[in-house]
């Protein structure tokens, strides 16, 4: 085979490498426009007022809306953190409106290494566990000798029995349940390091039984303060 031969044939090659990744990539863009389009009718299911206030941040999407008269946001995280085995979808939850608690108020289950989407981390003061607390769950806050309604939390967190609910947020000025949609699929991930998570999309009836614990919850709490006053 001549130079020129060779030289054509490895050119033929390279191009067709280029137009192979950038036929992948095309295909990963359209995949992940439907999915937001699913993701979004899902929830608007739910939330009807919904829209996409996503700031840009790679792996984010946030929604904003209104449900029963409370301001909520939703939003799913892709967490591909090297200490993670395998990268996760997380769906988080929240009601973004006040709460009668002194801090913040940070429940996090089985906290073996960091997220991408909790500061419980940098939290520096673990808190006792009253009883009603699963085993797993590790309490921490932001206010040395802070005083929260453990005994009211711990009556409304059936929902962290189920294995997939990973943290519960209480602030002032909202709180949040965050749940784990799907991890990435081992074999894909393992091979191209790539994060798919298959047909992981959001069931509205998962974001209204997520609304409805996390609304109790802060009802219950703003009740017995009120009545304490």
């Amino acid at each position: 085979m001549s130079e020129v031969t060779s030289a054509l044939l490895a050119g033929a090659i390279v191009l067709a490498l280029v137009l192979h990744l950038a036929w992948l990539a095309r295909a990963s863009r359209n995949r992940a426009s439907a999915a937001l389009a699913i993701d979004l009718a899902s929830i608007r299911t739910v939330i009807a007022d919904a829209a996409d206030v996503s700031d840009g941040t790679a792996g984010v999407i946030t929604w904003e809306g209104s449900w029963n008269g409370r301001r909520v946001q939703l939003r799913t995280i892709v967490d591909t953190l090297a200490t993670r085995k395998l990268p996760a979808r997380w769906l988080s939850v929240s009601i973004t409106e006040p709460v009668s608690v002194p801090g913040t108020f940070d429940m996090m289950m089985r906290p073996g290494s960091p997220t991408t989407f909790s500061n419980f981390d940098h939290l520096d003061h673990t808190l006792p566990k009253a009883p009603g607390f699963p085993a797993e769950a590790v309490l921490r806050t932001d206010r040395r000798g802070a005083r929260f309604p453990q005994g009211i939390i711990a009556s409304h967190i059936e929902i962290f029995s189920e294995g997939r609910a990973k943290e519960l947020l209480i602030t002032p000025k909202g709180m949040r349940i965050v749940w784990l949609l799907a991890e990435a699929e081992r074999a894909r991930y393992g091979v191209f390091r790539q994060a798919e998570f298959g047909d992981a999309t959001l069931d509205p009836a998962l974001i209204e039984k997520l609304l409805v614990s996390v609304s109790g919850l802060r009802d219950a709490i703003n009740k017995s303060e009120r009545q304490a006053a």
